[in-house]
């Protein structure tokens, strides 16, 4: 009986496969060119030397992407400043690999600093060069994997929940009930509990979408099935929120909040 994969890891085979042609057609590629005054080795040496420079390359720099759009909100920093900073870190273990694999088993020495300062701004050049190409390459492929059939009906799929609740762990559920900005974060309040999220309020309140709700202060949001009870002490408002929760209303927005409802 034929073996069978899961979707999921057959995209994941299949996709290494590209990468592992993709980075052999380049250290060919490279092979052939010769840089790095290796244009004199025989074409074999330099074969085996480029298309192992190829995958070990493949190893370190093909994490840089998929980390930086992991990391980059946690951070509140922009995905390419991140890849940037993934192809300046991953350039150093490379640049050591491409000034030692060339000259062992007994040619093997330390570079000066003029020479290792050189290495290193080639290595990382190629390396940004074909992390960009390898980006791009890889988003047509997930593009070409997932066409638009027009021949097929297209079945309803459920929507997806508020990327807000991703950043949220486990322990304290997606129950959302307020968020309250706090410094540089946000306080995120749900009926399990509460955590500090790294981003500003206007920001999450943007990957909220869908979710009933509305900023009723400067520095709070409030879901609207979380309001058990509205106190008034003078002039002022307050929302009671379950677990005991107090979320106070500006005064400019009370008449918004009013004419929804709310009060």
């Amino acid at each position: 009986m034929a073996q069978t994969f899961p979707t999921g890891r057959r995209a994941i085979l299949r996709k290494i496969l590209i990468d592992l042609a993709f980075m052999g057609v380049i250290g060919v590629t490279l092979a052939l060119i010769g840089p790095f005054g290796s244009f004199q080795d025989p074409l074999a040496t330099r074969l085996i030397v480029w298309v192992g420079f190829a995958y070990i390359g493949y190893a370190l720099y093909s994490p840089i992407d998929v980390l930086a759009q992991k990391i980059a909100p946690a951070l509140a920093l922009p995905v390419w400043a991140l890849r940037v900073a993934g192809v300046l870190l991953s350039s150093i273990p490379m640049a050591i690999v491409v000034w030692l694999l060339p000259r062992l088993p007994d040619r093997a020495r330390m570079p000066d600093a003029s020479e290792a300062l050189e290495n290193y701004f080639y290595v990382a050049v190629i390396g940004g060069m074909i992390t960009v190409l390898f980006t791009m390459g890889q988003r047509s492929v997930t593009e070409m994997d997932s066409p638009v059939s027009q021949d097929e009906p297209s079945t309803p799929t459920a929507p997806e929940p508020p990327r807000f609740l991703d950043r949220l762990p486990p322990e304290i559920g997606t129950e959302l009930l307020a968020l309250e900005m706090e410094d540089h974060y946000v306080r995120a309040h749900t009926s399990l509990g509460s955590e500090l999220v790294l981003m500003r309020l206007g920001d999450a309140i943007a990957e909220l979408k869908g979710v009933d709700g509305r900023q009723v202060h400067r520095s709070w949001w409030v879901a609207r099935d979380a309001v058990e009870e509205v106190r008034r002490e003078g002039r002022n408002l307050r929302l009671v929120l379950a677990r005991g929760i107090e979320a106070p209303v500006s005064r400019n927005r009370a008449g918004e909040l009013k004419a929804a409802g709310w009060l």
